[in-house]
């Protein structure tokens, strides 16, 4: 790689930025199974997906062969890289089961058959190394190529020892907690997708009452870490939106969404596809 100067502080105060930069984001969706997550990803703007699950089938979008190993995943992100096509969205689908090839390839290189079995937890922490890599080569295909980063993740119930309250569950991304905390670090948006839910309060007797969840069946992203999930944006979003990437992508734009969704989404043979 080309070498520079160091800067000294006259070019430093030369290269003072101001205002917002509009760039590629860096996108992490997680959810429920089947709520519709990879037909969230296959809405973005000419995507292309790396998969390390077996769940396209009855998506209409365009993919890499079936990732079998990590090497194979940074294979196809080195082909993005360097390869001639007009592809403006990778799509990693997804990444618990992407984490299932790294844990295999640091077991490969500790010689064990278990991650568990290093020690000490030593071997997430050398998983950590090889996500930084995969996530190295994200930033490339954005700062190099201009290319958006979607990665969907299924969700977990997880135990949140919060010091401030006493202990409660809730929905996080289905990862190890070092590879979750890294990837939501690195992430401008972590959406969570889920069902919207309404309580109705049920008269049981004798002065006796208690309350019912009932989903509607919408489909929604919330954008604001809360108690029950985390989340977090970079750009102020709603609190609350449809589970629609034309809808995301408007609001990033500063664009009404109502707008974005005036014509019909991409059609699929079955919509709710993880």
């Amino acid at each position: 790689m080309p070498t520079t100067a160091p800067a000294t502080p006259h070019t430093l105060m030369n290269q003072i930025s101001k205002g917002r930069k509009a760039r590629p984001r860096r996108v992490m969706l997680y959810g429920t199974h089947g709520i519709g997550k990879s037909t969230f990803g296959a809405m973005a703007e000419k995507p292309i997906f790396v998969p390390t699950e077996d769940g396209l089938a009855d998506i209409d979008c365009e993919s890499f062969p079936l990732a079998r190993s990590l090497g194979e995943v940074m294979a196809a992100l080195e082909s993005l890289y360097s390869g001639d096509h007009d592809y403006r969205t990778v799509v990693i689908d997804s990444l618990d089961w992407l984490e299932r090839l790294i844990w295999g390839e640091v077991c490969a290189d500790e010689s064990v058959e278990n991650i568990e079995k290093i020690g000490y937890a030593k071997g997430f922490a050398f998983a950590v190394d090889k996500w930084r890599a995969v996530l190295g080569a994200l930033d490339a295909l954005r700062s190099d190529r201009g290319m958006t980063v979607v990665l969907i993740a299924h969700a977990k119930i997880e135990k949140f020892e919060n010091p401030e309250t006493v202990p409660y569950d809730r929905y996080s991304p289905r990862l190890h907690k070092l590879a979750s905390a890294l990837v939501q670090e690195w992430a401008d948006e972590v959406l969570f997708a889920t069902y919207k839910v309404h309580t109705i309060k049920v008269d049981e007797g004798f002065n006796k009452a208690k309350h019912n969840g009932v989903s509607t069946g919408e489909r929604i992203i919330r954008t604001v870490e809360r108690p029950a999930h985390v989340a977090k944006n970079r750009l102020g979003l709603p609190e609350e939106i449809p589970l629609d990437y034309r809808v995301f992508a408007a609001l990033v734009r500063g664009e009404d969404p109502s707008a974005a969704v005036a014509t019909p989404a991409p059609t699929t043979d079955n919509t709710a596809a993880v």
